[in-house]
């Protein structure tokens, strides 16, 4: 082998190590982060939906690419069965965040309607790409995690303060309508006095008349 050739060969391992040092630290490069996770309520009851509302950062010097976006819960049914089930942003992916941006994105949740109450823990997670201008190209980077919770009510606790607002609210109807039948009586017992103090006055008016008139002398 010529020493044109060894040198040759040296030089394009030389580069191949390079590249793949190079490829390897980009791969492994912190390229998003989550900032925020947050469920749109504070309460949630068995049953209904909702979304977490999730907002990724690009910390590099370069376009990212965000390729999914899910939301891990494990939760208990009211029997004590364990399931583990995973929501997806129904964002269209994938999504592009220039450098120092950031880009937030929704991930519908719906409990199941047995769902034991407490606190359940959610796990953010993100796949992501990075461009790479002196290839051209995109390749993976990192995936970037975020831990949240939601609250889940109880039931009998709903049913509670339903029942307290429905005595509440027949309570306050039996006011009303006391107030009612009270306003009712008073005005009767008014009208009452009204026509007894009208009827006196009219029999007062006539016997002063009957009294003042003239007696007819018989012929």
């Amino acid at each position: 082998m010529s020493t044109n050739t060894r040198i040759f060969c040296k030089s394009l391992l030389i580069l191949l190590i390079s590249a793949a040092i190079l490829v390897g630290t980009i791969q492994t490069a912190q390229a998003a982060e989550i900032t925020t996770a947050t469920p749109n309520k504070e309460v949630y009851l068995a049953g209904q939906t909702g979304y977490i509302s999730t907002s990724i950062y690009n910390d590099q010097n370069e376009n990212i690419s965000v390729t999914e976006l899910s939301a891990t819960v494990e939760y208990y049914y009211a029997d004590g069965t364990v399931y583990m089930q995973k929501f997806f942003t129904n964002s269209e992916l994938p999504v592009e965040i220039q450098p120092g941006q950031t880009e937030t994105f929704r991930i519908p949740i719906s409990l199941p309607t047995n769902i034991a109450p407490g606190f359940i823990d959610l796990n953010i997670e993100a796949r992501t790409n990075i461009y790479v201008p002196i290839i051209d190209r995109w390749l993976n980077s990192d995936r970037p995690t975020y831990e949240t919770s939601l609250y889940v009510e109880s039931p009998y606790k709903q049913f509670y303060e339903d029942s307290q607002e429905q005595l509440h609210d027949t309570e306050q109807m039996l006011s009303i309508e006391e107030t009612n039948n009270q306003n009712l009586r008073n005005a009767t017992t008014i009208l009452m006095i009204t026509t007894l103090t009208f009827a006196g006055i009219a029999a007062l008016l006539l016997f002063m008349l009957k009294k003042n008139a003239p007696i007819t002398q018989p012929q």
